[in-house]
């Protein structure tokens, strides 16, 4: 196991100390806790989930006929 020492601004480390608190979990625990989460999510948040667009944008079709054509690459 690797140990890691970061240095945290006073709001966050109370932050997490009264998380860990309130879970009943060790502060380290919950710290591992989430860096896990936060290395391993995959899925988007909520909030991207929930997002419904703009009703009178245009849609990606209208702008078909102004695109270039592809070219091929020339590799060597």
């Amino acid at each position: 196991m690797m140990r890691i020492t970061i240095e945290l601004p006073k709001d966050l480390e109370q932050n997490l100390i009264q998380q860990a608190a309130e879970l009943n979990l060790p502060l380290e625990t919950l710290i591992l806790q989430s860096l896990r989460q936060a290395t391993t999510s995959t899925s988007w948040s909520d909030l991207v989930l929930s997002y419904e667009g703009t009703p009178d944008f245009p849609s990606l079709e209208s702008y078909r006929a102004e695109l270039l054509p592809t070219q091929e690459l020339e590799l060597f």
